[in-house]
């Protein structure tokens, strides 16, 4: 688990429409460096497992969307959620979900989830390496607080999500305490 108090430097693969591109998938790939994304600025930032997953679709990601506003109002510049995905699946992911406010940044090969010292061992869910799920508020590159989800480790028989949540991370940064996880919204899968 982690122990750092800065986020690491890595770069993110991403993919970025471009209209210059002709045709019917107008995108380009693009790297994004953690300092571009991170400095001199407030960044919540959300990790999880999967997309497409039960808890990832149906609550983590769907909340941080419907709460956006309520973080702008805390300051916060930006929302990210990042996972162990490339950036083709986060993209659908995405669309499929509804996203509409948060940053979804690919980790594909997990370096960023690596560094932070949060890539586990799933195969026990045959998904082989993937991050733990957890938040944190990040000010200028400096990890202001960290939200980990309880029993960190490998080939975790359980999913827990209890503390990662958008509700949660919003209480902290009103000074205030958290009513607990929201109500999970339908998901099939």
């Amino acid at each position: 688990m982690t122990s750092i108090d800065q986020v690491p430097n890595c770069v993110f693969k991403t993919r970025v429409r471009d209209t210059s591109i002709e045709g019917p998938n107008p995108y380009r790939w693009e790297d994004l460096s953690t300092e571009k994304l991170f400095a001199d600025r407030k960044v919540v930032v959300f990790s999880l497992p999967g997309a497409f997953t039960p808890t990832c679709s149906s609550n983590h990601l769907p909340r941080y969307d419907e709460l956006y506003e309520a973080f702008k109002a805390q300051g916060v510049d930006e929302i990210v959620c990042v996972s162990v995905n490339d950036a083709f699946v986060m993209f659908q992911w995405g669309r499929q979900v509804g996203n509409k406010n948060i940053f979804l940044l690919p980790d594909g090969n997990g370096e960023f989830t690596r560094k932070m010292g949060m890539l586990v061992d799933k195969s026990n869910l045959g998904f082989g390496m993937r991050s733990w799920r957890y938040a944190m508020v990040v000010t200028d590159m400096q990890l202001e607080k960290i939200f980990v989800e309880p029993d960190f480790s490998d080939n975790c028989p359980t999913d827990p999500f209890t503390v990662s949540d958008a509700d949660t991370v919003l209480a902290y940064l009103k000074g205030s305490e958290s009513s607990g996880v929201s109500e999970p919204r339908e998901f099939e899968g």
